[in-house]
């Protein structure tokens, strides 16, 4: 493996059974990401690219091709590993926040670090909440924040653990335009600051072209 390459995938292919038959959602993609990359997917709806992100952070398992994170073939773990690996090296922002609701926007951060056992996580949490702007929102729940205070929370507890690679799915999809360019910026920032990797989906062109290399996805093939 090469050394600073982070996301690796070989021949990938995700097919799923339908009354039509097996359908190919992700179709023989090969592909190379090195550290510290910018990459953004994009093409129509359905072509395969929130799938193939899905398949890059092992949340799904091809169903032909190999798939290595960090140097490891996540393709070659069990359930259980591939989580751990996420655990240690992957961020993840969506379109919809994800977070906890019972949980404050500090909780929420939190959470990470408390599963990893870190002795830190209340102060670690409480700087990385202060870093995306909502130092004086810690103790808010979900349902105070506006969507974009949301969005901040859910970048605060992806990369609180400085995960080696960020994965947003339309990350910015629910927000308008103001804020969702003030989550770009926030996202490019701590990318930059911590190195980390960020692969994203987006039907934004204006947050492709923000990106170091765009790749385009038509019928689950990389084009």
């Amino acid at each position: 493996m090469e050394r600073n390459i982070v996301l690796k995938a070989a021949e990938v292919t995700r097919e799923v059974s339908s009354p039509e038959g097996k359908l190919t959602i992700v179709d023989r993609v090969t592909l190379e990401i090195a550290a510290g990359e910018t990459v953004a997917l994009v093409g129509a709806s359905g072509a395969g690219k929130s799938t193939l992100l899905a398949l890059l952070a092992g949340l799904d398992l091809p169903t032909s091709g190999r798939v290595w994170l960090a140097g490891v073939e996540i393709t070659g773990l069990n359930e259980d590993a591939r989580a751990r690996l996420r655990a240690e090296r992957v961020g993840f922002v969506f379109q919809a926040f994800h977070l906890l609701p019972s949980l404050t926007a500090l909780e929420n951060v939190m959470l990470p670090l408390e599963l990893a056992g870190r002795r830190d996580a209340r102060v670690t949490a409480t700087s990385m909440l202060q870093r995306v702007g909502l130092g004086d929102r810690v103790g808010h729940y979900p349902r105070q924040l506006s969507g974009g205070e949301q969005q901040r929370v859910a970048l605060a507890r992806a990369m609180v653990m400085r995960p080696t690679v960020l994965f947003a799915d339309e990350p910015t999809g629910n927000l308008d335009t103001a804020t969702g360019q003030a989550i770009w910026q926030l996202m490019f920032d701590l990318n930059a600051e911590a190195g980390t990797t960020l692969v994203l989906v987006t039907h934004d062109a204006q947050l492709a072209g923000r990106c170091g290399r765009v790749l385009s996805m038509s019928a689950g093939r990389l084009v």
